[in-house]
């Protein structure tokens, strides 16, 4: 009996022993879910990180944007205000530090790219904008109204792609658990630019 029972303890063991080796993580395993979870935590940061600079962001374009659109109204309704070399100046200053802001971008999980991509590019376009709107204005005519016409257009794709950084944006912080940030540029309805949800700011 003594042997038996000895034999069935052993015999125990081992079973026990074997379903425990097959069981727990290998190394790999553990490394990859180490990975994953400093992943997370890297993106959440990145996140806040980016949608503070997102703010900061669209408090130094919306002058911009807002000059722009009295120098080169969109629907042609009003006629264009004056605008002065300063004032060119002055918004090309503010759109140059935007796309400084976003240069040497951190690489991140594929959402959080795609939404600081989207918002980069915009900052450029814009940029963009203020630079053909300023080449206008050493033109006269047909050929300077062609060209003011390419500057609104590049406004729209601007404010189109921004929008579209933004909707990214406020998804990734959903996710992360910061809630809804609405971090839009003011746009002109029907102008194509998505626009944010009804929900709160901070809800998830």
């Amino acid at each position: 009996m003594l042997t038996l029972a000895a034999a069935f303890t052993l015999g125990a063991l081992l079973v026990g022993g074997l379903v425990f080796a097959g069981t727990r993580a290998s190394s790999t395993e553990r490394t990859a879910d180490r990975i994953r979870v400093e992943a997370a935590q890297r993106d959440k940061a990145q996140i806040k990180t980016l949608t503070e600079l997102a703010r900061t962001t669209r408090e130094r374009l919306v002058p911009v944007l807002e000059g722009l659109d009295r120098a080169m109204p969109a629907d042609g309704s009003t006629r264009p205000a004056a605008v002065t070399s300063a004032d060119v100046a002055g918004w090309r200053r503010a759109a140059t530090a935007a796309v400084e802001a976003f240069a040497d971008p951190p690489s991140g999980e594929t959402a959080t790219n795609v939404a600081r991509s989207s918002l980069a590019s915009a900052v450029r376009q814009i940029a963009t904008t203020v630079d053909t709107y300023a080449t206008s204005r050493a033109l006269t005519g047909s050929t300077r109204e062609t060209v003011v016409a390419l500057a609104v257009r590049q406004r729209a794709d601007a404010n189109f792609t921004w929008s579209t950084g933004a909707t990214a944006l406020d998804a990734v912080n959903v996710d992360a658990g910061y809630g809804h940030q609405h971090v839009f540029l003011p746009t002109s309805p029907g102008n194509g630019a998505l626009t944010p949800d009804d929900e709160p700011e901070g809800r998830h």
